[in-house]
Parts: C-alpha cells; structure tokens; sequence
C-alpha cells in the first residue's frame, strides 16, 4: 500500500506545475511560445539574440544610474577622462563622504560586464575610495556624464566570429604614481 501511495500519484507533478505556473506568471514572467514549461521574463532589451549574433547591453540599468545620480539631463562628453589630467591622493585637499563616492563606484563596477570601454577609467578612480577628495568626485561624474552620451553602447557577438584568447599579459610594473605598486 504504500508503494502505491507515493508511486501511484500521477496527478502531483501536474499539480506541482500548475502552482508554479501561476506564481511566475503572477511575478511578470510568460510562457515560451514553443516550450510551455519555459519561463521567460523581459526587463527591457539587455540582451538581443537573433539568428547571426548576440548583442549585450545594459542601457537600462545604465540610464537607472543616470537618475540614481541626477545625471539625466547632463551635458554629455566626448570622452572619460581629462587628457592629462594627473589624480592622486591628495593629503591636503579636504576629504568628501566616501559612502556617496562609493556608491558611485560600485554602480560603474556593475557596467563593465558589458561596457568594457569604461574599465580603464572606473578602475583608475576606484583607487581613491578609502579618502576621495572632490576632484576624485569631479572625475567620476565625468564618466556619468560620457554614459549619458553613449548609453546605449555594449558588446556585440557576431555567430561567424572566432574570438579565441590564448593569454594575455598586461604588465604595469610600478603603474600607481601614488605607491608605485601596480
């Protein structure tokens, strides 16, 4: 009897769907058109799949930051940073809330993924998160401003491509002016 009691219900797995079903379809998800137990939640167009590429872009969550920031109306720039312009830690410069200036960072961090043209930039000013000062500040709304600029921009992946990376070395011995390590 009690094989046939764990066994024998056939109905419980279709049970089990129709509940789940209903939640995610409750949470903004749809249905696949071809698979019905495939799932499928849009939030804007971050990723574009078609039959001979694939484009990765995050202008969504890019143009959130943008108003996160109040940088929605910005003036937008050509480029991320100043041409020569030299940052460092400057001990005589009065520090800023280094929470805000966090935060902006970590916003920038999450963009890479996609927008690998911002790398170099961020990654330079996030060296100064420990006391940013308000040329720091100045510099990182820079590169808002250039995000307001070129928002839509990501990675695009043609299907005919090869990208094949052997190895790569990038060796900035003593890169840092500040501490001289890299």
């Amino acid at each position: 009897k009690l094989k046939k009691a764990l066994y024998g219900l056939k109905q419980a797995p279709r049970a089990w769907y129709d509940m789940l079903s209903s939640f995610l379809l409750s949470q903004d998800f749809s249905k696949g058109s071809v698979d019905p137990t495939l799932f499928i939640r849009r939030n804007g167009n971050d990723l574009l799949l078609n039959p001979r590429s694939i484009f990765i872009n995050q202008s969504i969550y890019a143009l959130e930051s943008l108003k996160k920031y109040s940088f929605e109306s910005c003036d937008p720039v050509d480029t991320l940073m100043v041409e020569k312009s030299k940052l460092d830690e400057d001990k005589e410069e009065k520090a800023v809330d280094p929470s805000h200036y966090h935060g902006m960072i970590d916003t920038l961090l999450y963009l890479i993924a996609s927008r690998p043209d911002l790398q170099f930039a961020i990654c330079m000013f996030a060296r100064y998160q420990a006391r940013p000062t308000e040329k720091h500040v100045h510099a990182v709304k820079r590169i808002f401003q250039y995000l307001r600029k070129t928002v839509n921009r990501g990675l695009w992946y043609p299907k005919d491509s090869s990208v094949a990376l052997t190895a790569f070395a990038d060796a900035d011995h003593t890169g840092c002016q500040d501490t001289r390590r890299f």
